[in-house]
């Protein structure tokens, strides 16, 4: 069978897309791992996808819990007490650290494979996978995006029992690519899969979040805030974490400032959460 790692985001929503309208083989099902902090957007894309296309290829959606009440909570998925996302570490003025990112592999990977174990296949807690168990696990990555699928094929070696297809890159298609062709399919704008207080969010993003306000860039500096209460502990970290790399808290930054001047956000386009997290 065919299981699409559902984000709701653009490539993903694409690859749904695809499979949908009969341009690419039908997909058996997709599974969406909720962080819980999805943008608002996201969830109510995510709702439209379900109710009006979700008949024929069902919409499996699986969680650990909400990721920024964990945050908050100082504790991570697993109950152990350290912050899970990659944020910035050190005092304003000062070159950054970054803490190593495990939310993806906790949040997402985890909650993907126990749908996919429980619900599609069926299988009780620690049983065993059946010998003729065959599945291909789609991901929606672009063209731009294909050094991605490296990590992607080196952890599918851990299960022989499951392939990874990559519809898009077959295509040759990139991000605007899938969104010109969904242009007269929805009747909005894809919303793009990230939490809203991703740390890999660019500064045109965090403007974006900034001047819509409303919930989401409440959350995203309530979780931002949190994680420099006393009670957070990060294993042996003791430098202030930050979700933005310029080591200020969210709401005192200057986005416009920062976009005007084209300073950088994070190092490189390829972290950034789609793909990884939204795959």
């Amino acid at each position: 069978m065919k299981v699409l790692s559902l984000g709701a985001g653009v490539q993903s929503t694409c690859v749904y897309l695809l499979s949908h309208y009969g341009q690419i083989d039908r997909l058996d099902y997709a599974i969406f791992a909720d962080v819980g902090d999805e943008p608002k957007a996201v969830y109510r894309h995510l709702d439209w996808m379900r109710n009006e296309l979700g008949g024929d290829t069902p919409i499996l959606v699986g969680s650990k819990g909400c990721l920024g009440d964990d945050l908050i909570m100082n504790r991570n998925s697993t109950g152990r007490r350290f912050a899970s996302i990659p944020a910035y570490t050190g005092f304003a003025g000062t070159k950054e650290g970054r803490l190593r990112r495990q939310c993806t592999k906790e949040y997402k990977i985890d909650v993907v494979h126990q749908v996919l174990r429980r619900e599609v296949l069926g299988l009780q807690p620690r049983q065993r996978i059946k010998k003729d168990t065959n599945v291909t696990m789609v991901f929606g990555i672009s063209l731009e995006e294909a050094r991605r699928t490296k990590g992607i094929l080196k952890r599918m070696t851990q299960y022989p029992w499951m392939t990874a297809l990559f519809p898009l890159i077959d295509r040759g298609w990139t991000r605007k690519d899938c969104q010109d062709w969904m242009t007269n399919l929805l009747p909005y704008e894809v919303p793009r899969s990230a939490c809203v207080y991703c740390p890999y969010h660019s500064n045109e993003e965090w403007l974006r979040l900034k001047e819509a306000g409303g919930e989401d860039w409440e959350r995203a500096v309530e979780v931002d805030a949190a994680l420099r209460s006393d009670h957070v502990v990060n294993r042996k970290i003791t430098q202030p974490m930050y979700v933005h790399r310029s080591l200020i808290p969210l709401n005192e930054i200057d986005f416009a400032g920062l976009v005007a001047a084209k300073q950088p956000s994070h190092p490189l386009f390829t972290e950034e959460c789609e793909g990884m997290c939204g795959v």
